[in-house]
């Protein structure tokens, strides 16, 4: 019993440590298919649903469109010059480099005027050049003018002062010689009326008869020397007038001067308009060959013996190095699109995948650009989702085989993360 009373105050670990487990619960088999049916049914939801996943991450990682195309800038080459083509160096989808001559235009025209130009620089500088050594010989010569035009005119009043002078002597002489006469004249009467009555001798009175005649003459030499005493006051006040022309004349001089510093300038201004014209006729001579702006293909529409105008389009430089992408994508699809992110670009001409990115985003839809833009302000509009072109470059190197030309078709993937 004492056993039995202590059992309890201690209890029995080793039984519970080694007791028996509990019986398994027994399936049925089909219990347990639909078990397996359960399980198998979980596990392809949740694949199905990362799947799902998956696949709507990776469709919305990028924006794809296939109304897309390589694009270019075709760079036009025209004639600079008119006149008659005597070579072309390229051919039809030729490659050509930037500088290499295309067209050669005859020459010969062109060669002529230059050297006419050139004649005419000549003549011009010539001309400015004598007109530069014909200032200061003008101005030293208006200076020695104003000077001697200046001591003429009191030189011609000295003479004219002298020539009155003169003339008063000569009156003074034709009345002196006058008296003489008139006491000839007297003495003469006297002496006939004395010779008539034998008074005095015949000699005598030839004697009166001489001296009355000297006396007249007298009288006429000294008139005539008044007259000419005249004449050199009339002289003498003739050339005071002379010689104040002459310095009115020399006193135009610093007008002169300026006239011809004004010559100077024009023949200056004519030479730098022949200079110019020379420049423009070596201009003309280099347009007559044409060269191309840019590395490319070509295509060409000229041929030797054709004569062209200038600004007529000759051919076509397509710079195939520099071909791009335009893909117009739908307003919906640009919601995440940015500058910068990468972009596939499958070609369908050759299934070759490309790589590049986004360049720019135009800054309106395609068909405002258009000749004739929707009009949405109607009464029977109709909600059309817009494209917009979006241009796509490729990264260096991608087209450096140049398969990929302008116009061709393109489905670009644009990667929005």
């Amino acid at each position: 019993m004492a056993d039995e009373n202590a059992s309890p105050s201690q209890p029995d670990t080793g039984a519970s440590v080694y007791s028996e487990p509990p019986p398994e619960k027994k399936y049925s088999p089909a219990d347990r298919r639909k078990r397996r049916r359960n399980l198998v049914i979980l596990i392809a939801g949740v694949v199905v649903v990362v799947a799902g996943l998956l696949v709507w991450r990776y469709l919305s990682s990028y924006e794809s469109t296939d109304d897309a195309q390589a694009d270019v800038h075709l760079y036009p080459v025209s004639a600079r010059v008119s006149g008659y083509v005597i070579r072309v160096n390229v051919n039809d989808n030729q490659w050509v480099n930037k500088g290499d001559v295309l067209v050669e235009i005859d020459p010969t025209d062109y060669q002529v005027a230059l050297a006419q130009a050139q004649a005419n620089l000549a003549n011009a500088e010539a001309t400015a050049r004598s007109l530069n050594i014909t200032v200061p010989i003008t101005s030293v010569n208006t200076v020695s003018q104003l000077q001697f035009t200046a001591s003429g005119i009191e030189d011609a009043r000295a003479a004219v002062s002298a020539a009155e002078k003169q003339l008063v002597a000569a009156h003074q002489q034709v009345e002196a010689a006058q008296a003489n006469d008139v006491k000839a004249q007297d003495d003469l009467r006297r002496y006939k009326l004395l010779v008539d009555r034998h008074e005095v001798s015949a000699q005598i009175y030839d004697q009166a008869v001489a001296s009355a005649r000297s006396s007249t003459a007298n009288v006429a030499a000294a008139q005539a020397s008044e007259s000419a005493a005249q004449q050199f006051v009339q002289q003498a006040q003739s050339r005071v007038a002379q010689a104040a022309a002459n310095h009115a004349y020399a006193q135009t001089g610093p007008q002169q001067v300026s006239s011809t510093k004004a010559r100077v300038q024009a023949a200056i201004a004519d030479v730098q308009q022949k200079r110019a014209l020379v420049q423009q006729a070596e201009l003309n001579l280099q347009y007559t060959k044409i060269i191309g702006p840019v590395a490319g293909s070509i295509n060409k529409t000229v041929v030797v013996g054709l004569n062209v105008e200038s600004g007529q389009q000759l051919l076509t430089v397509v710079p195939l190095d520099e071909v791009w992408v335009t893909a117009n994508f739908k307003e919906t699809q640009l919601k995440h699109m940015q500058v910068g992110q990468k972009a596939d670009i499958h070609v369908d001409s050759s299934g070759r995948t490309l790589h590049g990115h986004v360049d720019s985003i135009a800054g309106a839809t395609g068909p405002l650009f258009s000749l004739l833009p929707p009009e949405n302000a109607t009464g029977n509009y109709v909600k059309i989702v817009q494209r917009v072109p979006v241009k796509i470059v490729l990264e260096p190197g991608e087209n450096r085989d140049r398969r990929l030309r302008p116009g061709m078709n393109v489905v670009p993937d644009v990667y929005l993360r």
